[in-house]
């Protein structure tokens, strides 16, 4: 007679056995209460209302200006109407014509010089691996953040002390020399993006580092080349500190010219010349943030980090 193992049971809990609970299982509440929920989701009512009051204080006398550039009477109080005619007047003055041709002067041979040199400068700066390279680099990003008007006076004392007649010709080389660095700091990031093996390719198929500069690196560099001269060309228009130290007597760029005319009065005619200011700056800089989507590159915001 065999004996057979006794199946193994699992042993007994003291107690009487734990009653399954009926029905279904009761939810946990995820997530805050309701009451804190609702109070996240409205909207900061308060910062709402100050960036309201902050771009009416700051927008609000620009439009008081362009809506009376229109009135057709010559207070500046009271709007009678809508008419063109202080644009004629514009159109008729002799001396803000010369002003705006000055300006207009200097603004295209500023943007020449600064591109010339801004380049040049942005490409040493990238391919130059050293130490200096790097110390420079950060050199030109100070006049980026000194009040202008510190360097407008540091100008003025340049070439008072060179004995170097203010004309335009000094405002010719203060504005180059101040627009530099917005030329090298769009280009700066777009050459290190680029890939030095295709300027290498370049030169192994035959070309000189100069021929491979001219033919493969500045057609890639155009777009941004291109919206660094129209972003420079609009600063430069519309810049008066800078102009203001160091022009001469006569003739006077536009900013300086209007600003000589309202400390004798407001015209009418300065609220047209100010809305033609405006508009042509906008449009450039515009345009400017424009010109690399137009080459199949991201523009807007992406321009001052050349990309």
């Amino acid at each position: 007679m065999t004996l057979r193992p006794a199946a193994h049971r699992p042993p007994r809990e003291d107690g009487p056995p734990a009653a399954r609970p009926h029905g279904p299982a009761p939810t946990v509440p995820s997530g805050p209460p309701r009451r804190r929920r609702r109070g996240a989701e409205r909207p900061p009512r308060f910062a709402i209302a100050v960036t309201v009051v902050f771009f009416a204080l700051l927008y609000l006398p620009v439009a008081v200006v362009v809506l009376f550039s229109f009135n057709s009477a010559k207070s500046l109080t009271v709007l009678d109407g809508l008419s063109l005619r202080w644009y004629g007047a514009f159109l008729r003055d002799d001396v803000l014509l010369e002003s705006l041709g000055m300006s207009l002067e200097v603004s295209l041979v500023a943007m020449a010089g600064s591109l010339v040199l801004g380049v040049a400068l942005a490409l040493g700066l990238v391919r130059g691996r050293s130490r200096l390279g790097a110390f420079a680099g950060l050199v030109m990003l100070v006049p980026l953040i000194t009040p202008e008007i510190v360097t407008g006076v540091a100008a003025m004392l340049l070439f008072k002390g060179l004995g170097i007649t203010l004309s335009t010709t000094t405002v010719m080389l203060a504005e180059i020399t101040f627009s530099i660095s917005y030329v090298t700091v769009i280009l700066r990031s777009r050459i290190a993006a680029l890939n030095p093996e295709v300027e290498e390719a370049a030169m192994d198929l035959g070309a000189t580092r100069r021929q491979a500069l001219r033919l493969v690196t500045l057609p890639a560099l155009l777009p941004s080349i291109l919206a660094s001269a129209v972003l420079i060309f609009a600063l430069v228009f519309d810049d008066f500190v800078l102009a203001y130290f160091t022009t001469g007597v006569d003739p006077q760029p536009l900013s300086v010219r209007i600003y000589s005319a309202i400390r004798f009065g407001v015209l009418p005619t300065i609220n047209a010349v100010g809305t033609l200011m405006l508009a042509g700056s906008i449009g450039l800089i515009a345009l400017a943030l424009a010109i690399p989507r137009l080459f199949g590159r991201r523009g807007g915001l992406d321009l001052l980090s050349g990309k």
